[in-house]
């Protein structure tokens, strides 16, 4: 079976090698090496997930007040470090860069693992380590003992400042926030909340002890139980400014920029788990006396998942490396990477569930879970299709007019 895919992917492969190669093309011919340590730091976290993180624990995890393991998330922070790798040794995070926080992401995302990865470190701690008065919220963060949410609405994963629903004034001790957010991921659980607001001279972002009595958290039913999210209600909260209207709009864009990469790696570390799920039970299940794997509808469908989940996986990647290079535009690297991770992602999910059959479709099956995530990460930080729309605008603004208007010659009547 592993063959068959391979010659259907290797037959696809030879009629592209001779047109130009863009970078994500090169990431996917090999050409993009990863280093020992990082290597190293991939198997430390896929061992980690395998003893702690199985599906039995994923459940339990789900169902539970709060929707995690504290004393794993902890473990992950303390012992693996994984939550602070691209945070500055000197801000008590790993001091690596964020194509390391990608490698323990995209482990993390094979494993389905429950926790505030969202808010907290896609979102939260690249907001604080962009913005100049964050660092005494970093370290409880990257150790896993404190959690966070991004209360702030996105635009098909871009920020826009007229879209802010929540007002900051002067208050006596700092100041006060009131407003409503809806739809905030991971806020239920989370200890502190990153809360854009407006103020008298611009937009600002503040943090807000989410013990605050002024504060209300209101669960929401999602369809991936795995994420959870919440309305956030604000009633004249006390806030702390972590970033003033001078550098705010830079700090809410890094964090989304940030966050959309790392997720699009979570969709490439899950769907990768649901192909090789997929590829295993095409080679055992039998049928008519052979494997399911031979038959022509089955291993063309599973050779075309791998085909995606390449694409995928360079153009996500490529986000990674262009944020932490910067001499590539992150926001249409960021753009063309959700645009093929979502749509890869949920294209794996439902084939999985249709290659497993009738117990793909059943609660006791993982597929479903892997298949709700699917669905749940592509609403995230916008759709594929807005995506698209912002590359095409991202290209097309630059481009030359291609049917410029006639221009007029001869003499008026």
């Amino acid at each position: 079976m592993a063959e068959e895919l391979a010659d259907q992917t290797r037959s696809t492969a030879e009629e592209l090698a001779d047109q130009p190669k863009s970078t994500a093309e090169t990431l996917a011919a090999g050409e993009w090496v990863f280093t020992d340590e990082q290597n190293q730091l991939r198997a430390a976290v896929r061992a980690f997930c395998a003893d702690h993180g199985d599906e039995t624990a994923v459940r339990e995890a789900m169902e539970s007040d709060p929707p995690f393991d504290a004393k794993i998330w902890r473990r992950l922070g303390s012992e693996l470090g994984v939550f602070g790798m691209a945070v500055p040794e000197s801000a008590g995070g790993a001091g690596g860069n964020l194509v390391d926080q990608a490698v323990a992401v995209e482990q993390l995302g094979a494993a389905l693992t429950c926790g505030p990865l969202f808010g907290t470190v896609y979102l939260a701690i690249p907001a604080l380590v962009a913005a100049s008065r964050g660092a005494q919220h970093l370290e409880p963060l990257i150790e896993g003992t404190r959690t966070a949410a991004f209360v702030v609405r996105d635009d098909a994963g871009a920020f826009d400042p007229a879209t802010v629903a929540v007002q900051a004034i002067r208050a006596d001790q700092g100041w006060a926030l009131s407003g409503t957010v809806e739809r905030v991921v991971d806020a239920g659980a989370a200890d502190v909340l990153l809360v854009a607001a407006g103020t008298p001279d611009g937009v600002g972002l503040f943090a807000v002890d989410a013990e605050a009595s002024a504060l209300q958290r209101i669960p929401l039913t999602t369809l991936d139980l795995t994420r959870p999210q919440a309305t956030v209600v604000l009633t004249d909260a006390p806030a702390e400014l972590i970033a003033g209207p001078d550098e705010a709009e830079r700090v809410i864009t890094h964090a989304l920029q940030v966050g959309a990469a790392l997720l699009a790696v979570e969709q490439v570390g899950a769907a990768q788990h649901l192909l090789d799920l997929s590829v295993d039970y095409a080679k055992n299940r039998l049928q008519f006396g052979r494997p399911i794997g031979s038959f022509q509808a089955v291993k063309h469908r599973l050779a075309d998942d791998l085909v995606a989940l390449e694409h995928a996986r360079s153009t996500a990647y490529h986000a990674v490396w262009a944020l932490t290079d910067g001499s590539d535009d992150p926001a249409l690297a960021v753009s063309i990477a959700q645009a093929i991770c979502s749509d890869a992602f949920v294209r794996v999910a439902t084939d999985t569930i249709q290659v497993h059959g009738g117990i793909g479709f059943t609660w006791e099956h993982q597929a479903h879970l892997y298949y709700k995530r699917a669905y749940t990460d592509a609403a995230l930080l916008g759709s594929a299709e807005q995506h698209r729309s912002r590359v095409a605008e991202l290209v097309l603004d630059a481009a030359p007019e291609k049917n410029p208007p006639p221009v007029a010659t001869g003499t008026p009547s």
